[in-house]
């Protein structure tokens, strides 16, 4: 679900890159006057920030030409036409595209690391609760579950179980490295999507195969970065020391 709001929130973005410097320059029409360009062409930067900090680069550059089109229209005699008759006011529209899409490439790199701040913050605070619940003696299966629960919100699945100690069939496989492989014999395939159906994450803990969680995927949704997928492994490999510690039977 996270990718489908990911780009519903980018398709909102760019219906803002148009509507937003549009409205903004319209609400000005009746202070034109008293305003000079400078300032209205301040505001309708504004207008692009504020786009570009909830959608996509393409959405800031999309503003941006938006703002100084509208600015140009409504703004800059003679009005109601795509025509500038004063240098100065050339000059201001020129800035105005030039600063706005600037500011707005500059907005979107910092929604990006805020994101990615955020985003760390998470995977590192799921890897402490089950460290710290490995360590205060939770019962093996108590860390299976939680590492169960943390994965379905970490990789945006529909639903996620454990099987203990079996291998039935060849199922696509989210490996060490991130990566998503479905190995058969004489044919080994890589997936850049989630594969249709379930796919395996195997537990191990001190060389001994426990187990596998079954991620069940929404259909037709992304694979998500390969951040969380290692955070996934990790997680994973968690539940497998559980596991070893507790002595439970295991294949191999």
């Amino acid at each position: 679900m996270s990718g489908y709001w990911f780009r519903l929130r980018d398709r909102v973005a760019l219906v803002a890159a148009l509507l937003a410097p549009f409205l903004v320059a319209l609400s000005l029409v009746p202070f034109r006057t008293g305003l000079s360009a400078t300032n209205e062409a301040l505001i309708l930067v504004v207008a692009v920030v504020a786009v570009a900090a909830m959608g996509s680069r393409a959405a800031g550059a999309l503003a941006a030409l938006s703002a100084a089109a509208w600015f140009d229209f409504f703004l800059t005699r003679p009005y109601q036409q795509f025509a500038i008759a004063d240098g100065d006011e050339i000059q201001t529209a020129v800035l105005l595209l030039v600063v706005g899409l600037i500011v707005s490439q500059l907005a979107v790199r910092a929604r990006r690391l805020q994101a990615v701040v955020v985003t760390d913050a998470a995977h590192l605070s799921s890897l402490l609760g089950t460290a710290r619940l490995v360590e205060d003696g939770g019962s093996p299966e108590a860390v299976v579950e939680h590492v169960r629960r943390e994965l379905v919100g970490l990789l945006g699945l529909r639903g996620c179980r454990f099987e203990y100690g079996t291998l039935m069939g060849h199922l696509p496989r989210l490996e060490h490295g991130g990566g998503l492989w479905l190995r058969r014999p004489g044919r080994i395939t890589e997936y850049a999507d989630w594969p249709d159906g379930k796919t395996e994450l195997r537990v191990v803990g001190g060389g001994h195969y426990y187990g596998r969680f079954l991620l069940d995927p929404h259909p037709g949704s992304p694979l998500p970065p390969e951040e969380a997928r290692l955070v996934a492994v990790a997680l994973a490999a968690q539940a497998g020391s559980a596991l070893d510690t507790a002595g439970l039977s295991h294949q191999g």
